[in-house]
């Protein structure tokens, strides 16, 4: 009984189609491809170079200490950049993206919103029918 209650309160290794971090990270490029959904498969095949001159964009930026930046929205997200942190940029902003194991095969656009969120303040002079008759001084 003790046991399993030890079992239990291991920590869960996170893993990605039952691949641990450790061995997604010795996979090449191209054979990490295979563990993701298809249309990041085709993109991932076909810029196998751009991936490949990001990730050593971003080991050169690691060694000297500077933040990692990109406008690369459609970039697809590989073994390698987990426990990086990516400043990807919105449209006007850089935004600050930690990236996880759950995020491989997604990309970095699905991680910084371009539209901000409407609030609607109170309605101004006009916009409603008992302001119409109030001087617009």
């Amino acid at each position: 009984m003790a046991e399993e209650k030890q079992q239990i309160e291991r920590k869960k290794e996170l893993t990605f189609r039952g691949k641990t971090i450790e061995e997604l990270k010795q996979l090449d490029i191209r054979e990490f491809a295979k563990y993701i959904p298809s249309r990041e498969r085709r993109s991932i095949l076909r810029n196998t170079d751009h991936i490949e001159n990001f990730l050593s964009k971003c080991r050169k930026k690691l060694e000297k200490n500077k933040p990692i930046k990109t406008h690369d929205r459609e970039l697809v997200i590989v073994p390698e950049l987990v426990g990086m942190t990516i400043n990807v940029h919105n449209g006007r902003v850089f935004e600050r993206v930690m990236i996880n194991i759950e995020m491989l095969g997604h990309r970095f656009g699905e991680f910084t919103q371009t539209r901000s969120q409407v609030k609607h303040g109170a309605a101004g002079i006009g916009a409603t029918r008992s302001s119409a008759s109030r001087s617009v001084k």
